[in-house]
């Protein structure tokens, strides 16, 4: 197999992706994407050699090396012949270092955006979307604002748009919505959902509301069981919606309530050990949350984060936190790449 970008066997992979269907064909379609990104993605392969994993060694797909999600902060992760159309930065406060996500190819992002959120809600055509994103405003480069622009655009409903720190106009909006029993999904941003919340008591029936996580530096930190209840209460709903994704990665898992999310077929969620990153959690106990996104072939589809999770028997996982940096555990193998 030929392992530049222009040739059809990674074409053949890039579509072959979004047709898996089988635990075996995902596990095919992974082995093919630590292949090419060995062979191509210099970072990478610094890394896997600085652990001494060489595909002639690796045995199962467990072996395979996930790379720290703090390399995207300080290096260009990218396979291939390092060309690219667009950069993902993630939010960040004053002097915080932020993650560059180096995106080659923006048409595989778009047919991950849509079939994954079809996969879970059906056609978005059959949405009006607002989006509540006070903050991501201000960073052009936020994956999170690129992603509802997309799915605005593909659904093209008039009404769709952002309201960023426009409450009084989202509610009004949101009145007009169903009053004509539109089916409408409501983004927003962690903390700006909660200041709506308390603001307004809005019945809704014929609208989701749907958070994205994002309230460290604006309020007090709350868990997300209180925060779905404040939610819950003030739109008279039975389930707040959930999207987790992040600028380092091209897919997104979702959540029709209680935290529990679900990937679509080319995304898989590992919970590692604490201590030993080449050692999986069973299901039912909580680890480090390692990411497999072959939507991401052309950047890095394994990616270890600092996010602490439990996955469970069926498939589905919960976000349980994050790690502090006193517990994330020592990489020295970062100083020397």
């Amino acid at each position: 197999m030929k392992h530049d970008p222009g040739f059809p066997e990674i074409r053949e992979l890039e579509q072959r992706i979004f047709r898996i269907g089988s635990e075996q064909e995902f596990r095919q379609a992974a082995w093919e994407a630590f292949l090419y990104q060995y062979e191509t993605n210099p970072v990478y392969r610094q890394f896997c050699d600085l652990l001494k994993v060489e595909p002639r060694k690796v045995q199962r797909l467990e072996q395979v090396p996930f790379l720290p999600v703090e390399m995207f902060k300080n290096h260009r992760v990218l396979a291939g012949d390092q060309r690219w159309e667009k950069v993902f930065r993630s939010s960040g406060t004053t002097g915080m270092e932020r993650s560059s996500h180096y995106i080659r190819r923006l048409d595989i992002y778009r047919t991950s955006l849509l079939k994954g959120f079809e996969h879970f809600y059906g056609p978005v055509q059959d949405y009006c979307l607002l989006a509540l994103l006070p903050g991501y405003a201000d960073n052009p480069d936020s994956s999170l604002i690129y992603m509802a622009r997309e799915l605005m655009g593909e659904g093209a409903h008039p009404d769709s748009g952002f309201f960023l720190d426009d409450l009084d106009g989202l509610v009004l909006r949101l009145r007009e919505l169903e009053e004509r029993e539109q089916k409408t999904l409501l983004l927003g941003v962690s903390f700006a959902l909660l200041e709506m919340a308390e603001r307004y008591r809005l019945p809704l029936q014929n609208t989701i509301v749907m958070e994205t996580g994002g309230m460290k530096g604006r309020r007090a930190e709350i868990t997300r069981e209180e925060l779905h209840h404040k939610l819950t209460n003030s739109f008279d709903l039975k389930t707040i919606h959930s999207e987790y994704g992040m600028a380092e990665l091209l897919s997104q898992a979702y959540s029709y309530g209680g935290g529990l999310f679900r990937t679509p077929p080319w995304m898989r969620i590992w919970t590692r050990d604490y201590y030993d990153p080449f050692r999986y959690m069973r299901p039912g106990k909580s680890g480090g949350i390692n990411i497999i996104d072959l939507a991401s072939l052309h950047s890095c589809p394994f990616i270890e984060t600092k996010d602490i999770g439990k996955l469970h028997p069926d498939g589905t996982f919960e976000v349980l936190g994050r790690f502090d940096n006193s517990d994330v555990r020592g990489c020295n193998l970062l100083a020397h790449i």
